[in-house]
């Protein structure tokens, strides 16, 4: 019977966290989809990159959900049993509450080491393929780089700026500063380009430019200046600048823990600064010590089977527990921002989870010991 039971408890509680997690999932990477739309307005991708990217991006949004969809699943599936009365008909058959106890905190297990894979392996491994994605496309609305009267510095090396665009898509007064971009074929160096008039090839890949002149800088160390009555540049295969080196939560983990825990940090092309060491110490604790937490929520959820809807703080004390956990959630959310500061901060960030868990446990037995619920 308690197989029976623990199973459709659990089926329960799937469909709860399921939904819960899906449906705050969809509003969260909506908006962050909206946010992205940049990447095609600003930087010029092609829909279906931006597309895959937001895509790619959702392994995160889950990564920050989980907890809080854990915490309204299981709280939602012990209120469910209170006011079918099914709780009342398990305690009748004489299961002990720790027995319940016991199936969430295993539940909780389970959802721990989902959320530890999601962030030390999936998150990292999927955040980094957006970025390559990024990296690797051709920017297919390269018109969006040219805006009147803003000084354009998405793409990598090259700054642009047109005064005006009329209504046939001519530009007038175009400057462009090279880094070697598009000019590295005639210069090694910094080149600035001015036009006076400009349009974008029928392919959207050229830049057309008439009665203007190329100031270059040599690798001598001279300027030279060029003036034309036309000349093309090829804008195809440049890519925006600040996705070329991987975000620290784009970073494996095996590669983090190398450069924290080993001396040699050149030898895997580790950054030893004090700020990124910091950086490196929040990360892994994000990655490995928000998962304890989940066993803590969990644990202050059981406290909602003390008392039966029968009892009129039991609809008071689900408010309470909730508001408990979710303030627990918001303290770890809190504290692993300051956990990179010293180890201190870190030890006092793991501490919590592993020191609260096990006493609200016993707390828990030692409320129910004496309980015969039938």
């Amino acid at each position: 019977m308690k197989k029976t039971i623990y199973k459709y408890f659990f089926y329960q509680f799937v469909i709860y966290f399921t939904i819960t997690l899906f449906a705050l999932a969809a509003i969260v990477w909506t908006i962050q989809a909206v946010n992205y739309l940049d990447l095609v307005t600003e930087d010029g991708h092609a829909f279906t990159t931006y597309f895959f990217y937001s895509l790619l991006t959702l392994s995160k949004v889950f990564t920050k959900l989980i907890p809080f969809s854990f915490l309204i699943a299981i709280i939602l599936t012990i209120l469910k049993f209170e006011k079918d009365n099914e709780l009342l008909v398990l305690w009748t058959f004489g299961l002990n509450k720790i027995y319940l106890v016991n199936l969430i905190f295993r539940i909780s297990i389970l959802i721990m080491f989902l959320q530890l894979l999601l962030t030390s392996v999936i998150n990292p491994t999927l955040l980094n393929f957006s970025r390559t994605l990024l990296k690797n496309s051709e920017l297919q609305f390269i018109p969006s780089l040219l805006k009147e009267k803003q000084f354009n510095d998405a793409v990598e090396g090259l700054t642009i700026f047109v005064e005006k665009k009329d209504a046939n898509n001519i530009y007038k007064n175009i400057f462009i500063r090279d880094e070697g971009t598009i000019l590295s074929k005639i210069a090694t160096k910094s080149s600035t380009i001015y036009a006076k008039s400009g349009h974008m090839s029928k392919d959207e890949k050229n830049l057309i430019l008439y009665n203007g002149n190329i100031q270059k800088l040599n690798q001598s160390g001279d300027v030279s200046i060029v003036k034309f009555q036309k000349t093309v540049l090829n804008l195809s295969g440049i890519s925006t600048k600040g996705i070329r080196e991987a975000k620290m939560q784009e970073t494996p983990t095996v590669k983090i823990l190398r450069c924290l825990f080993q001396s040699n940090v050149m030898k895997h092309n580790c950054d030893n600064s004090k700020k990124s060491l910091m950086d490196t110490k929040i990360e892994i604790n994000k990655r490995f010590g928000m998962p304890l937490y989940i066993l803590l929520i969990a644990l202050i959820s059981c406290f909602l089977l003390t008392s039966g809807k029968d009892n009129k703080i039991f609809y008071f004390n689900k408010y309470i527990y909730f508001f408990i956990c979710f303030l627990i959630l918001a303290l770890a959310e809190m504290i692993v921002r300051y956990s990179g500061i010293s180890w201190n901060h870190t030890l006092i960030y793991y501490l919590i989870p592993v020191i609260m868990s096990p006493l609200i446990y016993f707390a828990l037995i030692r409320t129910f010991k004496y309980e015969n619920l039938s």
